[in-house]
């Protein structure tokens, strides 16, 4: 499998590995082991830099990531080079370190307009619900719908869910491109809406694929196994993978390259 793979049938070209951004926007309310400092905007720019180098297009925000659109939108470069991700139906107050979630169709529009102008870009290549873990209600509040409406309006090129069930997920996929699902070296249970996509040609990203750094330690390298395990899995488009640090950066790259055979 290729280091740069389809995302299903969106005709999105894809990075193996993608650069998850919680961390350059909010450090409250959020389930690491170890605590970090938001980085500064020459840190970020590195950053962005170095993941452009060593070959990724993908990058992955939210505005329940904080500042995080915000501050891709000053200080990301070439905007054609990368594949951005954003979601609607998660909020976060900044203030007060709380989510808070809406999924109207209403407040969908309101959301991808706002982050149109955050991310300083006149299209989003793919923007997900960012699902409370009720799936099948989110799917039934039309707000999938509504991110539909607005890909075909040019704003939007591919839409799904990051889903939290096999029932959402394989609903998301009925309805839409691309599903985000958890997968990991101790959680496979959402392998069958993997399967579904690879069925159907629809998109897939993975997120906690190291468990959000709990990884547990099976084999002597659990990073590298998961890897290999997730990206050998026909359908799998893209890993996202949260980090700040560069060394980490430089390291999950080498290892997704590996796990795809290069």
């Amino acid at each position: 499998m290729a280091f740069m793979r389809p995302l299903g049938n969106t005709g999105l070209t894809v990075s193996a590995l993608g650069l998850g951004t919680v961390k350059i926007g909010r450090d409250k309310g959020v389930k690491y082991p170890s605590a970090f400092t938001i980085p500064d905007d020459k840190s970020v720019v590195e950053l962005i830099a170095q993941a452009r180098d060593m070959g990724l297009n993908l990058i992955d925000t939210a505005p329940a990531y904080g500042r995080s659109e915000a501050r891709l939108g000053q200080l990301l470069q070439d905007r054609q080079h990368w594949v951005i991700v954003t979601k609607v139906g998660e909020e976060f107050d900044n203030d007060s370190g709380d989510s808070h979630f809406d999924f109207s169709p209403e407040h969908v529009r309101t959301s991808v307009e706002r982050s149109l102008k955050r991310l300083n870009t006149d299209y989003l290549d793919c923007v997900l619900v960012h699902s409370d873990g009720n799936d099948l209600d989110v799917l039934n509040m039309g707000t999938l719908d509504a991110l539909n409406d607005l890909k075909k309006a040019g704003l939007i090129r591919a839409t799904g869910m990051s889903s939290k069930t096999v029932a959402g997920g394989i609903g998301t996929l009925d309805q839409a491109d691309v599903a985000m699902v958890t997968y990991n070296l101790a959680h496979d249970e959402e392998l069958p809406v993997i399967e579904h996509a690879a069925a159907r040609n629809k998109g897939i990203l993975i997120k906690k694929a190291f468990a959000s750094g709990h990884l547990h330690n099976q084999g002597k390298d659990p990073v590298q196994e998961s890897m290999n395990k997730i990206l050998g899995t026909p359908g799998v488009g893209s890993i996202i993978a949260g980090t700040i640090n560069p060394q980490h950066l430089r390291e999950n790259v080498e290892k997704a390259r590996r796990a795809c055979g290069e």
